[in-house]
């Protein structure tokens, strides 16, 4: 008879003890923010979203532990099971690192480890997952992507500058990213034959094993163009806009039952809630127990572009219901032209409807959502990323609301306040119509989607997030697409049409 024999535990060790010079920072740049939230939380997330992960523990700058044990706790963070102060060298970061790992094991017991940047917040499940698979065959696995940069090795020739030396054949080049893993048993003796070493030096972990444990093989598991690490002043802004664009992933749809539990008795205010989006979320909220507000132009008289109107339909539904959870703006205009050729009445329509009132909204909302812990939800375009001819008033204050919604998710959050932004593509609505008329049936995407993905945004605990809405999901049509890969064929649709 076969004896079963158990997995070893598999944890992910954070690497988060450098800092913010290089970034121009006063504080570690884990802990800026991007997309809403600090680096070093999008990348715990990653990890406790890890089916492969058992447990998680955090080597952090010294003097800022605390910063994060108040993440750690706030996001509710349960894997995470240690935040402890790292060295002043990466060495000595994981040395302090195997030293907390080995701590209660028994003896013989051996454990999974990887080791991560956690300045690299665009991490892949995939890639987790085919490091801990590399680990059943393997004691030691890097991550690496192809070099698409010809490399060169130069000397410097006294003071006339640096010369080139060699230029290695690139098809064998590889850029290295986190995480690195190993048997925690490896990893310990290449650190113990490597503190024998007076002169004992290293950058990352695999080369260790590669120069003082020889016989062990390093296995290399694809990684990701958009795993980047975040250390210079454009990384920075390279992967607030990765965030924005990768946030396709829309939350997972629920069950009927679940629906109903989680809004009956809530109370959604839907401006814009005529027709189209609005009129179809208000819909759907009503149909599983909410206490649903749906105003507009039309059918309540109620015009978005007029604080006083705002201010009185918010209150209105405080009064009636006692909170109030939820808070959407789907109204907006759409006018085309060339920008020399529009009047003033059109320019300053679009003005208040498109950006004043979403802005008049958020003031007039903040109070309320404050006390539910709710989330207000705005809409932008597809065509947000890049203004286009005959667009510009459209596309500048729909841009306008993705910038509008980072900076609440960030101002609000220490009042738990959510805030997101739907980007459909284009989507068959009244509006579309009266600008484009009749399209082919099956081009667009119907308002129906948009107001189920809307409601799934709202019930999550998503903050700063732009989220797409497409026709057709990228991750189900090409099996395997990345988040990077799904971001640039959002990016690529975008150059083609408006929502």
């Amino acid at each position: 008879m076969s004896q079963h024999i158990a997995k070893p535990r598999t944890t992910a060790v954070i690497l988060a003890g450098g800092t913010g010079q290089r970034v121009g920072l006063s504080i570690p740049k884990q802990l800026l923010k991007i997309a809403g939230k600090a680096v070093i939380e999008h990348t715990l997330a990653t990890f406790e979203k890890a089916g492969s992960i058992d447990d998680i523990i955090v080597l952090m700058a010294p003097g800022y532990v605390a910063d994060v044990e108040k993440i750690v706790a706030k996001a509710g963070f349960t894997k995470v099971k240690k935040v402890i102060e790292g060295g002043n060298t990466r060495n000595e970061t994981t040395e302090r690192a195997i030293a907390a790992l080995g701590e209660g094991l028994a003896e013989g017991e051996d454990l999974n480890v990887l080791f991560h940047d956690a300045v690299r917040p665009l991490l892949s499940q995939r890639v987790i997952d085919d490091c801990v698979t590399a680990l059943e065959r393997y004691q030691a696995v890097d991550v690496a992507i192809p070099s698409a940069d010809t490399i060169i090795v130069t000397r410097t020739h006294g003071g006339d500058g640096e010369f080139i030396t060699e230029i290695p054949d690139r098809s064998r080049l590889r850029r290295g990213q986190t995480p690195q893993a190993f048997k925690l048993s490896t990893i310990k003796r290449a650190y113990a034959v490597a503190d024998g070493d007076p002169n004992f030096q290293a950058t990352d972990d695999c080369s260790v094993v590669l120069k003082y444990l020889p016989d062990v093989p390093i296995h290399v598991v694809a990684g990701d163009e958009y795993n980047m690490k975040v250390t210079q002043p454009v990384d920075v802004f390279i992967a607030d806009k990765l965030f924005q664009l990768a946030s396709t992933a829309t939350p997972e749809q629920k069950s009927e039952d679940a629906y109903r539990e989680l809004l009956t008795g809530k109370t959604a205010v839907i401006f814009g809630g005529s027709y189209g989006i609005g009129k179809d979320i208000a819909e759907l909220a009503e149909s599983y127990g909410a206490n649903v507000y749906a105003l507009g132009r039309s059918t309540t008289g109620t015009h978005v572009e007029n604080p006083e109107e705002v201010d009185d339909a918010l209150s209105k539904a405080y009064a009636e219901t006692g909170r109030i959870d939820y808070v959407v703006n789907t109204a907006g205009v759409l006018r085309i032209g060339k920008l020399a050729e529009t009047d003033n009445a059109t320019i300053e329509e679009a003005l208040k409807v498109n950006y004043l009132a979403p802005v008049q909204i958020a003031r007039s909302s903040y109070k309320y959502l404050a006390e539910t812990q709710g989330q207000l939800l705005l809409y932008t375009s597809s065509s947000y990323t890049r203004g286009r001819a005959e667009y510009s008033l459209y596309s500048s204050t729909k841009a306008a609301m993705v910038n509008l919604t980072q900076a609440l998710s960030d101002e609000w959050a220490g009042d738990a306040v959510r805030v997101n932004c739907i980007n459909p593509e284009r989507t068959a609505t009244p509006m579309r119509t009266k600008a484009f008329g009749q399209e082919p049936a099956g081009s667009l995407l119907s308002s129906e989607a948009v107001a189920r993905t809307s409601l799934d945004v709202l019930l999550s605990e998503l903050t700063g997030h732009v989220i797409d809405v497409r026709q057709q999901d990228p991750t189900a049509a090409a099996g395997q697409a990345s988040g990077f890969e799904q971001a640039l064929a959002s990016v690529l649709d975008r150059q083609d049409g408006v929502a």
